[in-house]
């Protein structure tokens, strides 16, 4: 497969741009880049895209254009240069990570976040798509991190066209699996922003997943916390994600929550039961990821009036933990909702145990007997 290419050592294959490992696009391309007139570089950085939009082969074949493009950001260089080179060094890291790195190394961040302050949209918005597809990599995270490229990223979230805040989120989520990042991007005080982005996006969208990827890193903060719950419907919209969105984001979403209640259950319990969780998070136990599963289960014991078990006659079972639950919540349209929940997840809990044994005496031998 392409996307495993990162992984295999370098082959010829892989690196010779020789007549015999390129096509005569490929070298015409190599050639016009080379040039010191700006029009054949302009081409050159125009036929890299093209040639670059779909084709991973032609990604490793166009590698050593990386420095010439590069170069071609510079302030100096006509500004017409600078959103095609940047176009073309996009289209090149795109699931390469060896171009990825090429790209940082040359010296790109620094003219990417010259873009992200610029007043022309199109290259900031440019600008930003980079940044999201460079931070894909892992040995980029921490360079990205240290340049001073967040707070920006924060700022195009606020005030960047749509496009740019859905590259800008991704960007955020991609950076905030570096643990040093974390403290850059909540200094940035992103939460209102990204709570604004995920209520005006559909809670299964990719947007939405990225945006409750954010908001989980952050509640790991108290100022996250506190953020996350001063906004007007934020908490509601990452429960509506853990109801509605893709199996990832609802991942996101209750480990958000049980962050969140984890950090100050006294502070947050109520808010959290006030915007209906627990039909979700019913769900969840029986139908998320394993993770989910069990990130599920924990925020149900914390939700209820004590988050321990009550006696040895009223068991640590899921079921009585929801019923301890829904005997406090108020409003019979809400607690009639989770108890048909919790019938179907048993139900459903019922049947599951149901397969497994008939699984298990299908493959049972006279000795297992």
């Amino acid at each position: 497969m392409e996307a495993a290419a990162d992984n295999q050592s370098p082959s010829s294959s892989d690196v010779d741009v020789t007549p015999r490992g390129a096509s005569s696009a490929v070298l015409r391309a190599l050639q016009l880049i080379q040039y010191d007139d700006s029009d054949s570089k302009l081409q050159a950085a125009k036929e890299i895209r093209r040639l670059t939009k779909t084709s991973q082969r032609c990604r490793r074949l166009l590698a050593e254009a990386v420095i010439p493009l590069v170069s071609m950001l510079r302030v100096d260089s006509p500004q017409s240069h600078h959103e095609s080179a940047l176009l073309a060094l996009l289209n090149l890291a795109v699931k390469d990570e060896r171009n990825k790195m090429s790209i940082v190394e040359a010296g790109a961040l620094d003219h990417v976040i010259r873009f992200l302050r610029s007043e022309n949209i199109n290259l900031q918005e440019s600008a930003t798509a980079a940044l999201l597809t460079l931070s894909a990599s892992i040995s980029n995270k921490p360079i990205i991190g240290a340049s001073g490229a967040i707070p920006l990223l924060v700022n195009i979230l606020k005030h960047g066209t749509t496009q740019a805040k859905v590259d800008a989120v991704m960007a955020l989520s991609n950076l905030s699996t570096y643990t040093d990042n974390l403290t850059v991007i909540i200094e940035t005080d992103p939460v209102p922003s990204v709570v604004t982005l995920l209520k005006s996006s559909k809670r299964s969208s990719k947007t939405a997943e990225k945006c409750c990827s954010v908001i989980e890193s952050m509640v790991g903060f108290d100022e996250g916390r506190t953020a996350l719950a001063a906004e007007d419907g934020g908490i509601l919209a990452v429960v509506e994600v853990l109801e509605n969105g893709t199996r990832q984001a609802r991942e996101h979403a209750v480990g958000a929550l049980l962050t969140i209640c984890e950090g100050d259950r006294c502070k947050y319990r109520e808010l959290i039961l006030k915007e209906g969780v627990i039909p979700g998070l019913l769900e969840l136990t029986v139908q998320g990821t394993p993770k989910s599963q069990t990130k599920a289960q924990t925020l149900l014991r914390l939700l209820r009036e004590t988050p321990y078990p009550r006696s040895e006659f009223q068991p640590d079972t899921l079921e009585n933990i929801v019923c301890n639950i829904i005997s406090q919540i108020d409003g019979d349209e809400q607690s009639s909702k989770a108890k048909k929940m919790l019938a179907e997840m048993v139900q459903v809990s019922m049947e599951q145990s149901l397969r497994h044994l008939q699984k298990r005496a299908l493959v049972c031998t006279p000795t297992d007997l």
